[in-house]
């Protein structure tokens, strides 16, 4: 598929992951259109059916998601499920009935069983229940992977899933009670600094591990699977690399010039044992691998915060 000229809407445009997205298609030379949550409640059947009916989108990318880390899911697990589901089911039954040309959605890592195999692969998917702290959230979007598969195969609808691993980089989510793991420990560190604090303390025992893709890889990966992926099966966008919550707490006190403690609250869970993705499939089917590497990305990251937070 050539994007260029292609009228591309992208839910969720706004955030995190969609604002990077936003901009490399609009390098690609597509008429892309963001509309906020203010504009369009994607919960509500609908606003969905409105926005197809104002927008006229030929390609869509559903990336719009209620998401948060280990703490935010705890609290809110039939929130995350239900608001999930639903404006993923809505969003792409509605582009069958508009008559969309190609429906890419994101998934989540979350979506994996607790104990797959690693590296894990996409045909794991199915291996067994996702870890408990997230799993409502993960299972919500797994169900759009069997939805997206569904109307394949009796409507001939050209859906694709992709599953990428966590994400971080610049305009990431750095509030604290809602952020993943990398924004939480920038922010934790710089402003221990500020404050002269001489430790910082860390949710669980920092032994799980956890994959990492930059904000940036991510947006190319999703754009190279619109353009040359039309296949049933999910596909991970990572890095194939892993590395333990405490060799990344310690990575990121140093990048941050923050030289005090790092304390454990093992009475906090610790999500997920590990986490790290079987990358082969996208570099097979759409030539798709990570060119930024996790010490460069925490630096670039860092750095944007420092320039934009407010002391």
């Amino acid at each position: 598929m050539d994007l260029k000229n292609k009228r591309v809407l992208v839910t969720g445009g706004g955030g995190f992951l969609g604002s990077h997205l936003v901009e490399r298609l609009q390098q690609r030379g597509a008429i892309v259109s963001a509309p906020r949550r203010k504009q369009y409640d994607l919960v509500e059947l609908d606003q969905v059916r409105a926005m197809y009916a104002e927008q006229k989108p030929e390609v869509v990318f559903h990336l719009a998601a209620q998401v948060g880390g280990i703490g935010a899911n705890r609290v809110n697990p039939g929130l995350y499920f239900f608001t999930n589901a639903q404006m993923g089911i809505s969003v792409i039954e509605e582009a069958r009935r508009a008559g969309v040309e190609k429906v890419i959605v994101a998934g989540t890592i979350c979506a994996y069983p607790k104990f797959a195999s690693v590296p894990f692969k996409e045909a794991d998917l199915w291996a067994g229940y996702p870890e408990e702290t997230n799993a409502p959230y993960g299972l919500a979007k797994k169900m759009l992977l069997v939805q997206c598969q569904a109307y394949r195969q009796q409507y001939g609808m050209n859906a694709i899933m992709l599953f990428p691993v966590n994400l971080y980089g610049p305009r990431d989510n750095f509030d604290l009670e809602t952020s993943h793991v990398i924004p939480a420990l920038i922010r934790k560190a710089l402003e221990a600094n500020d404050q002269g604090d001489d430790q910082i303390t860390l949710w669980g025992d920092g032994s799980p591990t956890r994959e990492f893709l930059h904000v940036d890889d991510a947006a190319r990966g999703l754009v190279l699977a619109a353009e040359q992926y039309d296949g049933s099966e999910p596909v991970n966008l990572g890095t194939g690399h892993e590395v333990t919550i405490k060799n990344l707490a310690i990575k990121i006190a140093e990048f941050c010039q923050f030289d005090g403690g790092l304390v454990w609250d093992e009475s906090k869970p610790n999500g997920q044992p590990r986490r790290c993705l079987d990358v082969s499939r996208a570099k097979e089917r759409f030539g798709f691998t990570a060119d930024i590497d996790l010490d460069t990305g925490l630096k670039q990251t860092i750095q944007w915060y420092r320039d934009n937070r407010r002391v």
